[in-house]
């Protein structure tokens, strides 16, 4: 009789570590290629504009973007609200409607809210999380682990998000690869640009953890490394251009890939000539595609700044005759 139960419970256990591991699979081969870290368009009176936004999704679908990326830094996640930020997240998975996998923003420097708004990303469809290292706290890697830890919980595929020029923080390749052992963490946008530390996660990575370049100009030397992908600014602007290039470069078509990398270098060097998004919106409104309109304390970019980012655009042949 112990023997039959044991056996029951070992063919029960074995059936759900296998679905899991199906499901971490799949997202491993979903979360790749190139995701565009899309700005939140604004109306003249600070409301989200979705018209705008749709344009801007069209664009990316068009294109041939793979993911989307909802409420990012890009996406001036610190000054949206929380019910605005369900609005979006809703709007988003049913504008997309599967056509693109949807890595929603949820990262906040409290675990708490980061757990709610991941849940609340998972209740209403989203196909994974983006999640940053929480900033200001500056977290020890037991912190971070703990942290991680518990907002995978919620069941959602987890991309942890290292940005230290944001957080203030380094997450190291050690802590990285801890936490990629960790259930339901599928990937890491890597935006510290530190060359060695990327190359240990990718070397010491588990199976189903996949490493996305959070640099723009350095996302094809990436994948040559064994990358799979971008979190990319730049996409916003050329979609069609940038996702080419990283679907070249996965191919191992590196020939290719470096014709389009700096054929677009300008654009994605310009893309930070201010504090993102700035630059990035007043290449998109240029584009027609949204109004050039910030929440505090985002402002427009110089017109300095302005004209150096519609000589780039000029250059690719993508501005329209006038700014909007």
């Amino acid at each position: 009789m112990a023997y039959e139960v044991v056996s029951k419970a070992g063919i029960t256990i074995s059936i759900l570590l296998s679905t899991q591991h199906s499901a971490l699979m799949n997202m491993h081969h979903k979360l790749r290629g190139t995701g565009t870290a899309i700005v939140t368009p604004f109306n003249a009176g600070g409301s989200i504009d979705f018209e705008s936004f749709a344009r801007l999704v069209d664009h990316q679908l068009e294109g041939g973007v793979e993911m989307l990326v909802p409420l990012g830094s890009t996406g001036e996640n610190p000054t949206v609200t929380p019910s605005e930020r369900r609005e979006i997240f809703r709007w988003m998975v049913e504008y997309v409607n599967h056509r693109a996998i949807i890595v929603a923003g949820t990262g906040t420097n409290d675990t708490r809210t980061s757990i709610e708004y991941t849940r609340e990303a998972k209740e209403l469809g989203a196909d994974a999380a983006l999640v940053v290292t929480p900033y200001y706290n500056k977290p020890t890697p037991n912190g971070l682990f703990a942290h991680f830890s518990a907002v995978a919980e919620v069941g959602l595929p987890i991309v942890m998000y290292n940005v230290p020029g944001r957080t203030g923080l380094n997450m190291t390749a050690e802590t990285t690869l801890r936490c990629a052992e960790i259930e339901n963490v599928a990937a890491i946008k890597e935006a510290s640009a530190d060359f060695a530390q990327c190359m240990e996660i990718i070397r010491n990575a588990p199976a189903g953890f996949n490493l996305l370049s959070g640099e723009d100009n350095i996302t094809v030397p990436l994948i040559s490394l064994g990358a799979k992908g971008v979190i990319s600014v730049a996409s916003n602007v050329v979609p069609g251009e940038f996702s080419r290039m990283v679907r070249f470069a996965l191919e191992g078509k590196f020939a290719e890939a470096r014709a389009i990398h700096y054929e677009l270098l300008d654009l994605m060097k310009v893309n930070f000539i201010e504090s993102n998004p700035g630059p990035v919106k007043a290449a998109l409104a240029m584009l027609g595609l949204i109004q050039e309109y910030y929440r505090l304390p985002l402002v427009p970019v110089k017109p300095e700044s302005k004209k150096k980012i519609r000589e780039v655009l000029e250059r690719l042949d993508v501005v329209m005759e006038e700014d909007a």
